[in-house]
């Protein structure tokens, strides 16, 4: 089968759903790569590079379509796109079908097969397709690059000799993935930054990445966590404290980077427009949100504008494709991924598995009829705890009688190691020489005393390994002095090196023990 991606028709979009590297893969699953003349050039591939890797290079879309059965898109197909499918013909894109339904029906009608990206669900096998996280990670990095175009000071304090430059204050509402990379390029630049979610959960991911979480003093029945790794919906009780606390860090604040969105609802107004009249002349509001209304009272989609007291607020919709490269390398490795799931035998043909839960999720339209909504994926997104297991308490007689039959069973185990014991040693006596026996009831004795004076060495001045080691040395020391003044020669050589590999391995030990805790001193 040929898998093909046209030049995409929305206007200033500048990403393409294949790069020359992700043909490269395609190719390895069987697929035979079609691209349309000049599709990639706005993201910095040229045909040539294209050409150079295998792909065929088509002039139009009419061919391409004709050509190639799967269609690899970045957005929605527009209705000259959607008249150019039909049964044979397969469309991955994204496609919002819950805000194009007579797209979605004119797809279905076409009899095509669509996937659309965005509707991947969000479980962890499905991470390495999850393309609505790849382009928020990217929107959330190139936010505060646009929040920085825009401010006119810098994220970092400085001290320099023309005067003492503060930081900039950044506070992120929203922190899913486009928040969290907002928050990480926001800190990286030297920016004081403050977060809020819904999610509690999120508190000590914010603050892992050295930022302070923005808490509410509210006792809330639930929280603000849905399944699927969304946020809900606030009740207005929260939302009331939510405000109030936005409005009370708005005169403070010089960036506000608003990301807040909910599955299938329009974008909650979250900075309200006397949270923008309370804020400093020069301060800055990029609004990810702005495509479905925007979390900005003052946000208008697609523009930029200064309100009254000097506020720049930026609504663009096209974050990613601001960063088209890179964009399009993650989103093409997404549409791979997905690739590898639909051919489980490599030799480019389709399976279209509806029982995958990721593929059935994905798919919105298929062999004439709409298969959106889809049901909930078997596997849970969000694991849920288990109940812990409540321990009983032990009545004051249950607890004796306890500690009695382990103290029996400890006395029975140890009565019969020494007889066992016993029995050895008396059976090796009858048959041993003398002179052995002493040996061995020395060498007992020895292992006996030896193991209980390691096993009660303090480790208060070094390490327990140091310790245990230091104690081995210490007996081996003792019994190669022992030894040396034997009139054996051999055994004089032997007991001259234990003492001297032992004595290595304790001055050793101290010096590394030095070492480790001189790492924990400020001098």
């Amino acid at each position: 089968m040929k898998i093909g991606s046209p030049r995409e028709l929305f206007a200033g979009e500048a990403r393409v759903a294949m790069t020359p590297d992700s043909a490269l893969q395609l190719k390895k699953l069987g697929y035979d790569c079609i691209i349309e003349g000049g599709a990639g050039k706005a993201a910095g591939f040229s045909d040539d590079a294209y050409r150079a890797v295998g792909v065929e290079v088509v002039e139009g879309a009419e061919a391409l379509y004709a050509s190639a059965d799967v269609i690899a898109k970045v957005r929605p197909p527009e209705t000259v796109e959607v008249e150019r499918l039909s049964s044979d013909k397969t469309l991955i894109s994204f496609f919002y079908p819950a805000q194009n339904k007579e797209l979605l029906e004119r797809a279905r009608d076409k009899g095509a097969n669509v996937i659309a990206m965005d509707m991947v669900p969000r479980i962890s096998r499905a991470q390495k397709m999850d393309a609505l996280s790849s382009m928020a990670n990217i929107a959330g990095y190139r936010a505060v690059i646009e929040a920085g175009n825009n401010f006119g000071r810098f994220f970092t304090g400085q001290v320099t000799a023309a005067g003492k430059v503060p930081p900039a204050k950044v506070l992120v509402i929203g922190a899913g993935v486009a928040g969290l990379a907002a928050i990480g390029t926001a800190t990286s630049l030297g920016a004081i930054t403050y977060a809020f979610d819904v999610r509690p959960e999120v508190a000590e991911q914010i603050e892992s990445m050295g930022a302070q979480f923005v808490y509410l003093e509210f006792e809330a029945t639930q929280d603000g966590a849905a399944t699927g790794g969304y946020a809900a919906p606030s009740s207005p009780e929260f939302r009331e404290k939510q405000l109030a606390k936005f409005r009370e860090l708005a005169p403070e604040i010089d960036i506000v980077i608003t990301t807040a969105l909910i599955p299938g609802r329009d974008a909650p107004k979250l900075w309200l427009a006397d949270m923008v009249a309370s804020m400093k002349p020069g301060s800055v509001v990029i609004d990810l949100a702005a495509e479905r209304g925007g979390n900005c009272d003052l946000t208008v989609p697609d523009q930029k504008i200064v309100s009254e007291n000097g506020v720049t607020i930026v609504g663009y919709t096209d974050f990613p494709s601001r960063m088209a490269a890179q964009a399009s390398t993650l989103y093409s490795t997404n549409i791979r991924h997905m690739m590898t799931d639909l051919t489980p035998a490599k030799d480019g043909m389709i399976v279209h598995n509806m029982e995958d839960d990721v593929i059935r999720g994905a798919t919105v339209a298929k062999d004439g009829e709409i298969t959106y909504p889809p049901p909930p994926p078997k596997i849970q997104a969000i694991a849920a705890a288990k109940p812990k297991e409540k321990v009983k308490e032990l009545t004051p007689e249950e607890k004796r009688a306890k500690e009695v039959a382990a103290f029996k069973v400890q006395t029975r185990n140890q009565v019969g190691l020494l007889v066992i014991g016993g029995l050895l040693m008396a059976l090796v006596g009858a048959y041993a020489p003398s002179e052995f026996m002493a040996h061995l009831i020395v060498f007992v004795l020895a292992c006996f005393i030896g193991f209980s004076v390691i096993w009660n060495v303090s480790h208060s001045l070094h390490t327990p390994l140091m310790a245990v080691t230091n104690a081995i040395s210490g007996i081996v020391i003792i019994g190669a002095l022992l030894q040396v003044g034997s009139g054996n020669w051999l055994i004089v050589i032997l007991a001259a090196l234990s003492v001297l590999i032992a004595t290595i391995n304790i001055v050793g030990g101290f010096l590394v023990t030095r070492r480790m805790l001189a790492m924990f001193q400020k001098s």
